[in-house]
């Protein structure tokens, strides 16, 4: 009588068509942050996660995880983040969920179970295997060289817990347990970047072509950690026999140049006529990440062609940074 009163007890508790519960060790699924500029590196959070850090669980769950049921893993690694290729290290916090409430601290054990993390993401209530996965934030301040930035972890899993339900302290369907490790490949590509500053060319205004003085004004750029760059400038949008040229909305032109710093070298975007990082007037060299590198120039208007009739000249040049 009691076995099949037993008997009926657990039909009842575990549906039909339920298999018993299961977690095993699997292989990882990589985190890859992508390429990210190494401003935004710098500044703004980035994200990415991994749907398979190497733990798979299978079954139906009926109750809810006792005090005595644990999934504990533990992650280690022999760096403190992302490693560069010049040595420098990106640092990110590791999260159990997607928000910021359970940040998982490297050698230090973390236990999925009181969470009720497993349980919300459904892989202890379903036949169908799920993985668990994790989630990863960057803290910001990363002053880095572009490049491949890596780290593996090692994932030590270790789990215990009651598969179906526990009744006056009894297991009635038994315990799955296990351990082991398996490792996480982390990876994130830094990309050059600048932030330019550049205030546009007023030359004033004169009734002949003569009056115009030579404006001298300066470009600022605050470049990737380490990066070797060239900065150039177009001709502009009306150029003619290698001089820029401003327009009035009367199609009539006024000829100018942009120079080199001081000088009377012309600043263009080709081969010789760009200035490199090392040329730069103030800060002069690889780029620093944070501090600005400054190119001096003089804006000329040419004297030796004819006064155009009064209006308003304009003209639009980019600038662009090659690395």
């Amino acid at each position: 009588m009691n076995l099949r009163l037993g008997g009926l007890l657990l039909c009842t508790l575990l549906p039909a068509g339920s298999a018993w519960a299961g977690c095993t060790l699997v292989s990882t699924s990589p985190v890859a942050f992508g390429t990210i500029n190494s401003t935004l590196v710098r500044n703004v959070v980035q994200s990415a996660s991994t749907t398979n850090a190497g733990l798979q669980c299978t079954g139906s769950l009926v109750s809810l995880l006792s005090t005595t049921d644990h999934f504990y893993l533990t992650i280690t690694s022999s760096s403190a983040g992302l490693v560069g290729p010049t040595g420098d290290v990106i640092p990110y916090t590791i999260y159990g969920d997607n928000t910021t409430s359970y940040a998982i601290t490297r050698g230090t054990q973390f236990d999925f179970a009181p969470k009720g993390i497993l349980e919300a993401l459904g892989l202890l209530g379903s036949i169908a295997p799920k993985t668990v996965p994790l989630y990863l934030k960057t803290q910001t301040g990363s002053n880095v060289a572009a490049g491949l930035y890596q780290e593996t972890l090692n994932l030590a899993w270790s789990w215990d817990y009651c598969i179906g339900v526990a009744v006056g302290g009894l297991c009635l369907a038994g315990r799955d347990s296990g351990s082991g490790s398996r490792t996480l490949n982390v990876s994130l590509t830094v990309s050059n970047d600048c932030q330019i500053t550049t205030p546009n060319i007023s030359f004033g205004s004169a009734p002949v072509v003569g009056g115009f003085g030579t404006v001298s004004q300066s470009v600022s750029l605050s470049c990737t950690k380490g990066s070797s760059y060239t900065v150039g400038l177009n001709d502009g949008e009306n150029v003619s026999g290698g001089r820029r040229r401003m327009k009035s909305s009367a199609n009539n032109y006024l000829a100018y140049d942009i120079f080199k710093s001081a000088g009377a070298v012309r600043w263009g975007s080709l081969t010789t006529a760009r200035r490199s990082s090392s040329d730069a007037d103030v800060n002069p060299g690889n780029g620093t990440g944070t501090g600005s590198q400054v190119f001096n120039y003089n804006a000329k208007v040419y004297t030796d062609q004819t006064t155009p009739p009064a209006a308003s000249y304009t003209d639009n040049v980019i600038l662009d940074v090659q690395f």
